[in-house]
């Protein structure tokens, strides 16, 4: 039997390479904090070298990372230090491409956390129900609703901040 010729860590710079930038967005969304999210992602790729699990495709090895980087952004949150946590205004600037997005992504940051992680999975990463189903572990029924509370959510603050 012939050794793959291939260094170890390889597929783990590749998947860094494919993931890297989702799985740190997906962070910043349920943590609010660049380093965070920083520690978040890198934790990830640490899990992935040291499970080194078996994929049967790219898609499952996608919703895995997601998992795990969920769980552990809901890990770090209930962490005692970060509950204490003082934040600064304005000292993470959250960029779009217009104005009115850049308003609504700062809604979408302000959800509870169980709303915004569907909420960003769906309309920003575009996943679909189901796959967003595996990926958090829960119902599709729960995901669908979640999505109704989040965009109800939304749907208050947007009336609230329109000019009267």
């Amino acid at each position: 039997m012939q050794r793959s010729m291939s260094r170890p860590g390889n597929h783990v710079m590749k998947s860094y390479e494919t993931y890297a930038d989702m799985l740190f967005r997906i962070a910043l969304v349920h943590l609010g904090s660049r380093q965070d999210a920083e520690e978040a992602t890198q934790d990830t790729f640490i899990k992935l070298m040291e499970k080194a699990p078996e994929f049967k495709d790219a898609e499952h090895q996608k919703a895995w990372l997601i998992r795990v980087i969920t769980n552990h952004c809901k890990t770090m949150l209930g962490r005692g230090w970060r509950k204490r946590e003082v934040k600064l205004e304005g000292a993470e600037p959250v960029t779009a491409d217009s104005p009115e997005d850049l308003a609504l992504l700062q809604l979408v940051l302000a959800l509870p956390v169980k709303y915004k992680s569907v909420v960003h999975l769906y309309y920003y990463e575009d996943y679909p129900i189901q796959e967003i189903s595996k990926i958090l572990q829960i119902s599709a029924s729960a995901v669908k609703m979640r999505l109704q509370r989040g965009r109800q959510l939304l749907k208050l603050e947007l009336k609230g901040a329109e000019p009267q």
